[in-house]
């Protein structure tokens, strides 16, 4: 038996010096990679592996769809390499867990049967125990290389490909999700996924290595040990069973409410001038406060049935832990267990098989929230309502003629808001639009940005359907200036270059006049380079207007777009707002809607829509003088 423990002891001696050796020579090879990157300034991340990343996450979502599990594997396509080494890594630094109690049991053998060879054997125990525990260090950090670079690539991509999906969806998406989710979703959710893969990959690690040699190592010693292993699967399986459905229903619940929550605080903050003005503080507390506590409670509920679950698999796995201390004791006093070393063996085993049973039954609330995080993100990601480009004609210019047929259009699930629609539009004409509220005149300007598809009839841009154009290179030539003016956080050059980074000074500052911005850039402290604040709220609604306009101007557009830009601004700004209109519209087709009939005097025509169609269409002279619908709206105005 001795000649056996020795046999084994130095085996193990052999095993773990070669092991600790390769390991070493692979840490002294990662740390001077690591040093290489750092001098260098190397980017782990590159653009390219990141765009890679961001189509493989999109496929490996419409491949799966509604498979968790799939998806989630399916996520680290193209890093299981690094997966791998961070495999190997991991099993090599968590070699004490199962190193250590064999040492344990034999100190306590040799200490109680005094073989010759004890000292020997004590040292050698002492040396093994030193080099296990001391390449833990290296390793881990080995470790912690490749698995981070994995699940950060991971994580940068999943951000990425929502971002690109989001800009690909159509308007009508945009429309009915609410900001505030979609925030939650690329932020909180990504960070779940990424909190899910780390648990996962750890605990799946250590519980499937761990348990293997534990189980192998006590099979050898004694069945009679390991058959009582195996009571505790089925019994924590059902335990697991009974608390997975109930975690998972009140997590998505949680999600929902952090949703809904997320988005009407930043509604909250975007209307505090217009709740401060009306003084609804009051109405705004008490309305975010009904949503925060209904938040706690939804946590709270959670909180319970997770700490409920974690407190039932703690006394279940303490009650085990004692039946193995009394089991193991019998088997000794039955002279079945041979050396009283081996009961600390085992009691140190069944302990770890314990915790890997626990971590696997503990990560279950961790699982709930990552597989809700998933099925999260795959509404945006599997989100079908998205803009069809791919073969069709790509434009390379356009001269602005633009005819609807019969167009028949409504929103989901409401009345029809255009119907037998029929307007004919010349290169180089300026259109206005004009109407009652709700006639329908912003759905038409949607109509020819491409953000809405028609039911029936035809919209031909240059004689060709807008169902036959690729969008995205048709959009290239123009230029919309919204009636709620979209300013970000940044400089006015950053504002007005937007997506022309590169336009010369000479340039700019011709865009700049032709927008009538020279005088207010001038009595800016910091001039162009001075910040808008967010959404543009340091500037008055003029300012904000004009940087718009210029915004439009400097694309050089083929077709602008007005969408009441002058509706919200007093006379003044309104003067030279329509100076710099006047400005960018000049041989170039133009669309404007119009609040006041008076701006639109010099219009080429004027086209009235009512009822779902254009009533009337004409000159502003020819349309008075019909005395017409038109005119009814002029008096109205005065």
């Amino acid at each position: 038996m001795l000649i056996n423990s020795k046999i084994g002891i130095d085996i193990r001696w052999l095993v773990c010096y070669k092991v600790f050796e390769k390991m070493n020579n692979q840490w002294v090879i990662g740390m001077s990679r690591c040093k290489t990157n750092e001098k260098h300034n190397t980017k782990h991340f590159s653009d390219e592996e990141i765009l890679k990343r961001e189509k493989v996450l999109m496929e490996c979502y419409a491949k799966n769809n509604g498979h968790t599990l799939k998806i989630f594997f399916g996520l680290f396509k193209g890093d299981y390499f690094r997966l791998f080494l961070a495999s190997l890594f991991y099993i090599i630094k968590s070699s004490p867990a199962w190193v250590i109690p064999l040492i344990t049991a034999d100190v306590i053998n040799l200490a109680i049967y005094k073989p010759e060879n004890a000292i020997w054997r004590f040292a050698l125990d002492a040396v093994i125990a030193l080099v296990v525990l001391a390449q833990n260090i290296p390793t881990h950090t080995l470790y912690i290389r490749f698995f981070s670079l994995a699940k950060r690539n991971v994580e940068a991509g999943l951000r990425g490909a929502m971002i690109r999906k989001l800009q690909q969806l159509n308007m009508s998406f945009h429309k009915e999700m609410q900001s505030g989710a979609l925030q939650s979703k690329i932020m909180r959710d990504v960070e779940a996924v990424e909190s899910f893969a780390s648990s996962v990959i750890e605990v799946g690690l250590n519980v499937g290595i761990n348990m293997i040699i534990t189980l192998t190592v006590v099979i050898n010693k004694s069945l009679p040990v390991f058959f009582m292993f195996l009571v505790c699967v089925p019994i924590a399986v059902f335990v697991t069973s009974k608390f997975r459905i109930p975690m998972r229903e009140r997590n998505r619940a949680f999600r929902k409410e952090i949703e809904q929550t997320s988005s009407d605080v930043i509604e909250m903050i975007e209307m505090v001038p217009v709740t401060r003005a009306h003084s609804l503080e009051d109405v705004e507390i008490r309305k975010l406060t009904k949503e925060i506590t209904a938040v706690a409670e939804r946590g709270f509920r959670l909180d319970k049935i997770q700490h409920l679950f974690g407190s039932v698999a703690w006394v279940l796995f303490q009650l085990f832990q004692v039946l193995c201390l009394f089991f193991t004791g019998y088997l000794a006093y039955r002279g079945i267990i041979t050396q009283i070393g081996d009961i600390t063996l085992y009691q140190s085993y069944f302990t770890s098989l314990l915790g890997y049973v626990n971590s696997i039954i503990a990560l279950m609330p961790v699982f709930a929230r990552g597989s809700e995080a998933i099925t999260s993100i795959g509404e945006i990601l599997n989100a079908y309502d998205i803009e069809k480009n791919t073969g069709k004609e790509r434009l390379k210019q356009l001269d602005g003629n633009y005819e609807f047929r019969n167009v028949r259009f409504a929103y989901e699930n409401e009345a029809p808001v255009l119907q037998d629609l029929n307007l004919t539009v010349h290169a180089g004409e300026t259109v206005a639009l004009v109407g009652e509220s709700g006639a329908g005149k912003s759905t038409v300007l949607n109509l020819l940005i491409g953000f809405n598809e028609i039911l029936d009839g035809e919209i031909l841009i240059d004689g060709r359907s807008i169902d036959s154009i690729n969008l995205r290179s048709y959009r290239k030539f123009l230029s919309v200036v919204p009636q709620k003016t979209i300013l970000f956080s940044g400089t006015i050059r950053e504002n007005i270059t937007y997506g022309n980074p590169r336009i010369s000074e000479k340039r700019l500052w011709e865009v700049i006049d032709a927008a009538n911005l020279r005088s207010v850039i001038e009595k800016l402290p910091n001039g162009l380079d001075t910040q808008v604040g967010e959404h543009g709220d340091k500037l008055s609604g003029g300012q904000r207007q004009r940087i718009a306009i210029a915004r439009a101007i400097i694309r050089n557009p083929r077709v602008i777009i007005f969408d009441e830009a002058t509706s919200a601004l007093d006379s003044v700004s309104e003067r030279e707002i329509q100076e710099a209109i006047d400005n960018l519209t000049r041989d170039r087709t133009t669309f404007i809607v119009a609040h006041r009939l008076s701006t639109i005097r010099n219009a080429d025509k004027i086209a009235v829509i009512g009822e779902g169609r254009c009533l009337e269409y004409g000159t502003y002279e020819e349309l008075m003088d019909k005395k017409g619908e038109f005119y009814k709206l002029k008096q109205v105005q005065g």
